[in-house]
């Protein structure tokens, strides 16, 4: 039985397969529609979501499979202080596979050395977004046909967003990537990033505060916004939520071929007058966060031959 904690516990080339899975199911949906039939999945979600959630959601039903859970800590048992190692050892009695969302750092590693069944991060507080990390592979490798020789911008709360932790450390395992992270000196990307997945690979990187200076440059711009949740005070969010806002004047100095991601929600770092532009990629990463979700389900399954 396989979890999956961290993007890294796929080899590239185990990586290389569920990404070729994915594009498969994009063009031959029908193949997999009883790829399934009978399997349940479980989706643990100790604090809000959309776009995962619904996306397991939808991913596991396109598959032919049902879904059962929950949608925040208040409406589970954890609200009367059970355990996440009690809860999954009751959800494995009910499920085939289990998403779980967290805010506590670490707590889907503690569900899945208690489960009876496959446990896929689907977000640990701060730490990890492994099932965004791929759809942001996805999304790269189907629009610019490579994972190497790109230069990408970060931008925006590099410090507490698991996103954009997650997708550096993916990246890192490319040759080539060269990049540039734009963040306020107060949310720079933390310290033991730089050192120990930048600075030991040995890619190019460099901590600018302009956006302006460095979008000419970009293949790839990554947006996130600044999350509310994280912070301990209601002043220094207010202070921070507006540094950087993609607009219109700011995408005619970009070049022809740059692409807008971001993980969403947006709050207001893009503006809605960039949504018509072309670059502007982030809805299609939505959907391909569904493709690679039903990849993924299928190979922890081991109901698809990926040889």
């Amino acid at each position: 039985m396989r979890h999956l904690m961290s993007p890294l516990d796929f080899s590239v080339e185990e990586l290389d397969k569920v990404l070729n899975l994915a594009n498969d199911i994009e063009k031959n949906p029908e193949k997999y529609a009883h790829a399934c039939d009978g399997k349940i999945m479980a989706t643990l979600f100790y604090e809000p979501s959309t776009r995962t959630r619904l996306s397991f959601e939808s991913a596991m039903l396109r598959l032919g499979g049902k879904v059962l859970g929950f949608s925040s800590a208040d409406s589970s048992s954890a609200a009367k202080g059970e355990s996440v190692a009690d809860t999954i050892r009751v959800v494995s009695c009910y499920a085939d596979i289990c998403a779980m969302r967290h805010p506590k750092e670490g707590a889907p590693l503690v569900a899945s050395m208690a489960s009876e069944i496959p446990v896929i991060n689907a977000g640990d507080g701060g730490h990890q977004h492994p099932t965004q990390t791929l759809t942001d592979l996805l999304t790269i490798r189907s629009l610019k046909g490579r994972l190497d020789n790109i230069t990408i911008g970060l931008c925006g709360d590099l410090k507490f967003g698991r996103t954009v932790h997650s997708l550096i450390e993916a990246l890192v395992r490319y040759t080539g990537v060269k990049f540039v992270l734009i963040s306020p000196e107060e949310l720079r990307v933390p310290d033991y990033i730089k050192e120990d997945v930048l600075k030991a690979s040995g890619h190019e990187f460099e901590e600018v505060e302009r956006l302006e200076e460095v979008l000419p440059d970009l293949d790839l711009l990554y947006m996130t916004r600044v999350q509310k949740e994280r912070f301990f005070n209601e002043e220094d969010y207010v202070r921070m939520k507006d540094f950087y806002i993609l607009d219109k004047a700011k995408m005619d100095q970009a070049g022809p071929d740059m692409l807008v991601l971001h993980p969403l929600p947006r709050v207001n770092e893009i503006s809605t007058e960039v949504d018509s532009d072309p670059r502007a990629a982030y809805f299609k990463q939505a959907q391909y966060g569904v493709y690679v979700r039903m990849a993924l389900i299928l190979t922890l399954f081991e109901e698809v031959d990926l040889c």
